[in-house]
């Protein structure tokens, strides 16, 4: 009974050291805010817009064994898009129903690397409401203890149940384009 004992102590001791002595293999890292943004391109027969919002929050867990990112998680208020044009923000705060579904959400299910670095995030974007399954390709690099990944993905309003606004009896393109540049320190 004594050896039992000693034995699981000695165990336990050595489970413990290695526990609390091992580095983690997951952590999760948040984007810094002053460096990401998240732009969307729409067109219109007379002219073409962007707008850029720069309240990204993003957390990803961040596998320090592999280097690579596991998951990710993004979430954007639709009033925090700035077109340079007042009127027209506040005109899509209406169209999106910005009060109703005030944020736009991406939340991977998983990530995987190409052997050129590329990532291919699959996971669901919601939008005015409505989730729907995307895969997302993304680009990163990274330098200087930072992680940046970039990339974009092509959205259509009415997929969304979004009803195109229009100016001068003409609507807006359906399409609209969303570039994303987040950058995270590790």
């Amino acid at each position: 009974m004594k050896k039992y004992l000693i034995l699981s102590g000695l165990l336990l001791a050595t489970w413990a050291f290695f526990a609390f002595t091992a580095p983690m293999a997951k952590r999760k890292v948040m984007a810094d805010k002053g460096q990401s943004t998240i732009t969307y391109a729409a067109k219109h027969p007379l002219h073409s817009w962007e707008g850029v919002s720069k309240e990204v929050n993003c957390a990803m867990m961040y596998n320090d064994e592999t280097k690579q990112p596991e998951s990710i998680a993004v979430s954007i208020k639709v009033s925090s898009f700035d077109s340079d044009n007042n009127n027209r923000d506040s005109h899509a705060m209406e169209v999106l129903d910005g009060i109703k579904f005030p944020n736009v959400t991406f939340t991977s299910s998983t990530i995987k690397t190409a052997e050129d670095g590329t990532l291919s995030a699959q996971g669901t974007l919601t939008f005015h409401g409505v989730p729907k399954p995307v895969t997302l390709q993304a680009t990163h690099k990274e330098a200087g203890g930072k992680m940046t990944l970039t990339g974009q993905f092509p959205v259509n309003m009415t997929d969304y149940g979004v009803e195109r606004p229009s100016l001068m009896g003409m609507k807006v393109e359906d399409g609209m384009v969303l570039r994303f540049n987040i950058v995270f320190s590790l």
